[in-house]
């Protein structure tokens, strides 16, 4: 059946004669073009400085006019905004810096933005919390507030930034918060200017088989401890200053390109703040190879237990970059030149309510005062799909939050690697999948052109997939022998729970259980430290870089003390490969939902409503998912521990894993949250309620056709200028 002759807007309007719209230009000379089967546009003007400079590639025409005088009804763009639309601080706006004023201008700073946030909070804090626990003398508990700190500071402001903001100038909200986030990282690294030089010293010795070992218990607190308030502090000024950038940096991105282009936009922004902790953890980890004070010489190596690295140095660098990155984003306009047409021709998806009520989101003047508020909440709420999108986003994130801070760990259990390897490893399966699978949604959503009933229907797709996938934690690798925990020291098996590290070959020795270092022996059993080993002298020579210990008497070799070498034995698991393949494909599923789910909540909500939604929605998963995932899994991972440290009697961090015991309760936890999210996915797509057919009618080829904003199956219109 032929389409009426006429235009037909997102809500089904008819347009016989001309539409008139604001147009970037000044001039209000013909603005770019809308292409037609006849092969002519309609001219969009100039740019916003009035010079048809590269300024103009966000609003250029999509072909050449050919002949203009064939037209007898068209669209045409009459300037109301002037130099609003120029990208500049106030009156200062140079032509040099139209080169910037694009969509694509706009994602390389966001991008930067995302990648220093992402590389400061989840890769150097991650890095360094270790460091600053031994410099300050900080608690697990205590350094658990500092990393918390930035969540609670996000969730306090989500709510205000995303109405107020949403409603606002975007841009300006953004140069703030990312000048906000930049001055709370030199906040983080003040500390190490404001205390004293730290001094250590140690011997070669430590650690071997000697009578009358003693070891001062630290006191409980430390005048260094109260610093955690600055680190505190500035973790809180992180979370404000990233509010904006996940909420309204979204949407200003959304609402300046085509509809089908934006999840391919958000992919890229999203996937530069997933890189941004692999390069976090890779630069953080190069620093801390460098002695904290930086000027001075010390007898300890990295290995030593007391060693504090440079950690300063990342917080320094990243909040100078994050000042000089908000100057930019501050100088962009309102909306960018040329996205006026995008708006207008937008296609609704929001869900419909039964009452009616989305249609007051539609009211110009809504959201523009606190009074409307509580009503934006209560429309939100009354969104079913909405809310069960925030649900299952809560539930992916608890499974991110909870593999991201305690994956490597699960991979130093079961190889038996050390942390450093872990992480690395980690990182290689991250980055490719976390990255990867953060594109490629926004690139499936884009390639098959789906609505929001689709990309629903995708992220169930991938989230059965990883469920499927998550039955990898079946597989386990046997734990390497250790003495007195798994075995006992003649290499018999221990039952588990029945720990006990002296034995009569090293009760002369008065080991400590506060000395952790552990030795793998000759006779391939790892040993708690060189002393429990029965060790009594160090080799002046390294044996692959590590240090040799010799005279080993509880380590028999040919009737003989056998000698031990620093560091755990290493793990000659043969489902390795296969583990780390099934736990790739967790990893990609998991990401490869994301954007389809974010690009889903921006489609079921009003236009107006779209940066309160993420605020709301991010409120939502930050309660439910990052906040509470670590501790969910490790409170599970935990009870799978067979040796805790001992810390003048109290219990600390744990040692060894019992790696079966890791992976079924890493299983079930999976399983729960997996099995959560796959059946709040199937409620949305079932609840959801789109527009009815006759409202997308004509104009969902706007949104959907990747190469004319408009596409009408009827007798070429005519150009602005005869009008």
């Amino acid at each position: 059946m032929a389409k009426p002759p006429s235009l037909t807007g997102e809500n089904g309007f008819h347009f016989p004669q001309a539409i008139v719209f604001p147009s970037p230009s000044p001039s209000g000379e013909d603005s770019a073009a809308f292409d037609t089967p006849g092969g002519t546009p309609l001219s969009n003007g100039t740019g916003c400085c009035g010079t048809p400079s590269p300024a103009e590639s966000c609003a250029q025409p999509l072909c050449e006019a050919r002949d203009s005088t064939r037209f007898g009804e068209g669209i045409k763009y009459v300037s109301t905004d002037g130099n609003e639309l120029a990208c500049g601080w106030g009156g200062f706006t140079p032509g040099c810096l139209q080169l910037f004023n694009t969509s694509k201008g706009v994602l390389f700073f966001l991008c930067v933005a995302s990648f220093l946030q992402g590389m400061t909070v989840n890769g150097f804090i991650n890095t360094v919390i270790t460091s600053i626990e031994r410099r300050f003398d900080l608690r697990s508990y205590q350094s658990g507030l500092i990393a918390s700190s930035y969540d609670i500071a996000a969730c306090l402001c989500l709510t205000f930034v995303s109405y107020f903001g949403g409603n606002g100038h975007k841009p300006r909200w953004l140069g703030w918060g990312v000048m906000v986030m930049g001055l709370g990282s030199l906040l983080f690294a003040l500390p190490h200017f404001t205390t004293g030089l730290y001094k250590v010293h140690s011997s070669a010795d430590v650690g071997v088989c000697a009578a009358n070992q003693s070891q001062s218990c630290a006191p409980a607190t430390s005048s260094l401890s109260s610093y955690r308030f600055v680190f505190m502090l500035g973790q809180f000024l992180h979370g404000m200053g990233a509010t904006p950038l996940y909420t309204l940096g979204v949407t200003y991105l959304d609402e300046n390109v085509k509809t089908n282009y934006s999840p391919v936009y958000i992919a890229v922004f999203y996937t530069a703040a997933i890189l941004g902790p692999a390069a976090g953890y890779l630069v953080g980890g190069m620093f801390l190879n460098i002695y904290t004070e930086i000027h001075r010489e010390t007898d300890i190596s990295p290995e030593n237990t007391l060693w504090v690295g440079a950690w300063w140095i990342g917080f320094l660098g990243a909040g100078a970059a994050s000042l000089l990155i908000s100057i930019p984003i501050l100088g962009y306009p309102q909306r960018l030149p040329g996205s006026q047409r995008y708006i207008v021709m937008r296609v609704s998806e929001a869900h419909q309510l039964k009452d009616g009520s989305h249609k007051k989101a539609s009211d110009p003047d809504f959201g523009k005062t606190v009074k409307d508020l509580p009503r934006s909440v209560l429309l939100l709420l009354k969104n079913p799909t909405f809310i069960f999108l925030c649900l299952a986003g809560a539930t992916e994130a608890t499974l991110i939050a909870g593999m991201s801070t305690f994956g490597p760990k699960f991979l130093e259990s079961q190889f038996s690697l050390s942390a450093s390897e872990a992480a690395t490893l980690f990182g290689y399966l991250v980055v490719p999948a976390g990255g990867g699978g953060t594109f490629l949604g926004g690139f499936l959503v884009n390639k098959f052109k789906l609505r929001c009933s689709g990309i629903i229907k995708l992220c169930l797709l991938c989230t059965l997939t990883s469920l499927m996938a998550i039955f990898v934690f079946f597989i386990r690798c046997p734990n390497v022998p250790m003495a007195g925990v798994t075995h006992t020291y003649t290499g018999s098996a221990l039952p588990g729970g029945h720990v006990n590290l002296t034995a009569p070959c090293n009760a002369a020795c008065g080991c400590l259980r506060e000395t952790y270092s552990p030795v793998c022996g000759s006779n391939s059993l790892t040993y708690y430290s060189p002393c429990h080993a029965g060790c009594k002298n160090v080799s002046e020579k390294l044996r692959n870089g590590k240090k040799v210990y010799k005279e080993c008497s509880c380590i028999e070799k040919n009737t003989f003390a056998g000698e031990a070498e620093a560091g755990k034995c290493t793990s000659s698991c043969e489902k390795r490969t296969l583990l780390l393949f099934f736990m790739f494909i967790v990893i990609l599923f998991t990401f490869l939902s994301s954007i389809p789910a974010l690009t889903a909540t921006l489609r079921c909500v009003s236009d107006r409503q779209r940066s309160f939604a993420l605020g709301i929605q991010w409120i939502v998963v930050r309660t439910l998912g990052s906040i509470p995932g670590p501790i969910a899994f490790g409170s599970m991972i935990d009870k799978s521990c067979l040796l805790w440290q001992d810390r003048c009697g109290e219990q600390g961090s744990c040692y060894v894993y019992e790696n079966s015991a890791m992976s079924l309760y890493t299983l079930i936890t999976g399983l729960v949250y997996k099995v959560l999210g796959t059946t709040f996915f199937m409620v949305a797509c079932v609840l959801y309620k789109p527009p009815p057919a006759e409202s997308a009618q004509g104009s969902s080829d706007t949104s959907e056709n990747g190469n004319s904003d408009l596409q009408e199956t009827k007798p070429s219109l005519p150009a602005a200028e005869d009008i």
